[in-house]
């Protein structure tokens, strides 16, 4: 399940924040910020799906992430991998390092990281 982009705004928020009063994420929002009430469903959905929970303080709720953000960003890459390059992490590596403009500095700093996950790899074998 994902989030839609507004949810994952309130989202980045929150995993800048840590938990956060419905105050604390609206004042995150620039101007002109959505409105309370837009907020409050947003985050309900996200309660929903099981992406944020909250803590009750009297009439007051404290909101937290449920999910991490590395975990989130993940099952999304992986699922833009699947739906848009046939499921193959080569097909996406090369059309990110083709059509990405990337500097010569930071494909090699790619490689060194590709380097280094194989050689981690070779380790635990």
């Amino acid at each position: 399940m994902s989030l839609t982009n507004a949810e994952e705004q309130v989202m980045q928020y929150l995993w800048k924040l840590g938990e956060a009063y419905m105050k604390n994420i609206l004042d995150e929002f620039p101007e002109p910020r959505p409105a309370s009430t837009t907020v409050a469903t947003l985050l309900k959905r996200m309660t929903e799906k099981g992406f944020v929970g909250y803590h009750q303080h009297g009439s007051n709720r404290q909101y937290f992430p449920q999910v991490n953000k590395s975990e989130y960003f993940s099952g999304q890459l992986s699922g833009l991998i699947k739906d848009f390059f046939n499921n193959s992490s080569a097909q996406f590596a090369s059309f990110f390092t083709t059509e990405t403009n990337l500097s010569e500095k930071e494909l090699k700093e790619l490689r060194d990281i590709v380097d280094r996950q194989l050689q981690n790899k070779r380790r635990k074998i």
